[in-house]
């Protein structure tokens, strides 16, 4: 048994963003998220002198978004935002349902709709997808209380790499059992 400690949570992920203020209004006002840091900061970054403001929108434990917006337009257009435009690069924030119906209602209220926004049932939880002002997919997640058990949880771990090899050998059977 190895002592090694693996990482504790994560600090923060961090994007850069075309407007900090309606990043902040859609992160704050919207989805919940309260604004906790601002760094206004000028480094020596890739051989140049680049200065950048950049917030920390709190999650519950301690973790962060963050989000950079660069003060020269030349820096701007060098580092972002390259946000895909797929579904598949998001972030997703576990939420319990009251949460997940209380920003629903928010973003519908802000004018939010199809395409920006939707729900997906994926059986082991409910999702709500929305696209926010940087053109990148966030979503919310709330499980289903019988996917979470200490049961099915120590279970998915332990077959884990096992259904990662099926799949990767070419059986392509679903194995979620909620849908």
């Amino acid at each position: 048994m190895t002592t090694e400690r693996r990482p504790t949570r994560l600090h923060h992920t961090a994007y850069v963003s075309r407007d900090l203020e309606k990043t902040r209004a859609f992160y704050e006002d919207l989805i919940g998220l309260p604004l906790v840091a601002t760094w206004c900061e000028s480094d020596e970054l890739f051989g140049k002198v680049r200065t950048y403001c950049h917030c920390f929108f709190g999650l519950e434990d301690g973790s962060a978004l963050a989000f950079f917006q660069f003060a020269h337009e030349e820096d701007q257009q060098l580092f972002g935002p390259e946000i895909p435009s797929s579904p598949f690069h998001h972030i997703a924030l576990n939420v319990d349902r009251a949460t997940l119906e209380r920003v629903q209602r928010k973003l519908a209220d802000a004018g939010y709709k199809e395409p920006q926004t939707y729900v997906l049932e994926h059986g082991y939880c409910q999702s709500l997808y929305v696209v926010d002002p940087n053109g990148m997919t966030l979503e919310l997640t709330c499980d289903a209380p019988e996917a979470i058990t200490e049961q099915l949880v120590r279970g998915r771990e332990q077959d884990a790499r096992r259904e990662l090899s099926r799949w990767l050998a070419g059986d392509h059977t679903s194995n979620n059992t909620f849908r």
